[in-house]
């Protein structure tokens, strides 16, 4: 079907991309999803020097190498903006703004987070061209320059002092009155006594000036109400980042407080086939390097989880013979008998049902699909359909067998 794939990424940027990368080489039918550009908020830094493999290049173009490595594995890209997702089906459901319905046996979700902007004058306009959100990708460029930074939090003040190790000067615009930051004390201490760093007090940011490039920035002082310019070279913004999330709302996807998405090593969510990577999850670092590892490991966490998917439906779910699903515990030895037991009884009684065992240690999904409480448990399925049940001892011990398979 048109519509359908295997594999759904919701995000272009530089953990959607290599995710695609990864689906595309293991012959999944994978599509990605973006509202805007390919590449991300990758886009908005005009030099990276700290991906392996490349010395120096432009967010952009790295992006422009990525999109064409996961096309020569047959990826396909849709421009759409994601607004609503069913993921309680099997067939998992993405809903784009024009009412398109695109279904996927597993959704990867790439959607990243923005910076909290200002929303002031010359912001977006000189974004990537001396305004910049990120210290550690774009502080190094600010050699010998005046740098404005915009926040007195932990991240504001600890990414200020890394500036500073290239920057001439840098001044820190502060709401509070003096020697009031919102940041830890060790770090305020230290950003006090720090030769390069100055602070303009009960202070905002109304305008960023300049033509191709950050020349200045407009102040206006909050008590006294008068403005006044600064000259500089790069504003940072650190007042927060927002992560891309808001459309998962109602999703049944767990989220923190602020948004972001908690995963596991393999990069799953609290539903099954539907992953989370990049600056959207919950991580320590957020570069372009560690995003790319989180869309690899969850690429290939969702083509094992497809494999299963499919065996499972065509073993199990498509059977012309009725199916004894036996959930086991393989760290209990006992379990290891329970099959034994079945391929015994499936004999002498002369049920001539296919025996399918699961371990509930590697197969949590379909032990939580099927409302598996204690092991062993059999279900008696017919093309799908639970018919039967017995749990515990009941699985060794029940005389009537024949009578439940029918």
């Amino acid at each position: 079907m048109a519509n359908s794939y295997d594999l759904i990424i919701i995000g272009g940027g530089p953990a959607g991309l290599s995710a695609a990368v990864y689906g595309g080489r293991a012959k999944l039918k994978t599509l990605v999803i973006d509202k805007g550009e390919v590449g991300g908020l990758v886009n908005t830094t005009r030099e990276i020097v700290n991906y392996p493999g490349y010395p120096q290049i432009s967010g952009p173009d790295l992006m422009k190498e990525f999109k064409k490595h996961a096309e020569t594995f047959g990826v396909e890209f849709l421009k759409g903006e994601v607004v609503r997702t069913d993921f309680s089906q099997a067939e998992k459901k993405v809903v784009l703004k024009k009412g398109r319905e695109l279904f996927g046996k597993a959704v990867i979700l790439a959607c990243g987070s923005e910076p909290r902007l200002l929303n002031i004058p010359g912001e977006k306009r000189l974004r990537g061209m001396g305004v910049a959100y990120c210290a550690t990708c774009d502080a190094e460029f600010f050699e010998g320059d005046e740098v404005v930074v915009v926040g007195s939090g932990d991240q504001a003040i600890e990414e200020g002092m890394f500036i500073a190790k290239f920057a001439r000067k840098v001044t820190v615009i502060v709401l509070h009155d003096e020697g009031i930051l919102d940041c830890n004390k060790v770090s305020a201490e230290r950003a006090f006594n720090h030769e390069k760093m100055a602070f303009i007090w009960n202070s905002t940011v109304e305008e960023v000036l300049g033509e191709e490039n950050v020349e200045a920035v407009k102040i206006r002082n909050l008590k006294t109400g008068l403005t006044s310019e600064l000259s500089c070279q790069g504003v940072f913004f650190f007042v927060g980042m927002v992560p891309s999330t808001g459309y998962l709302q109602d999703s049944g996807l767990e989220m923190d407080k602020r948004g972001y998405i908690p995963v596991t090593e393999q990069m799953e969510t609290n539903l099954a086939g539907i992953y989370a990577v990049g600056d959207n999850r919950v991580k320590y670092l957020r570069q372009v390097v560690s995003a790319t590892g989180d869309g690899a490991t969850a690429a290939v966490a969702a083509e094992r989880y497809i494999e299963e998917l499919d065996a499972f439906n065509s073993n199990v779910l498509q059977s012309e013979k009725k199916v004894l699903l036996l959930f086991f515990n393989a760290q209990d030895n006992a379990s290891l008998s329970y099959r034994t037991v079945l391929e015994e009884i499936n004999r002498k009684d002369g049920l001539d049902c296919k025996i399918v065992s699961l371990d509930t240690a590697t197969k949590k999904n379909l032990a939580e699909k099927y409302a598996v409480k204690n092991v062993p448990t059999v279900l008696v399925l017919d093309k799908g359909r639970e018919i039967h049940r017995l749990e515990g001892m009941e699985v060794l011990t029940s005389a009537h067998w024949k009578v439940m398979v029918g």
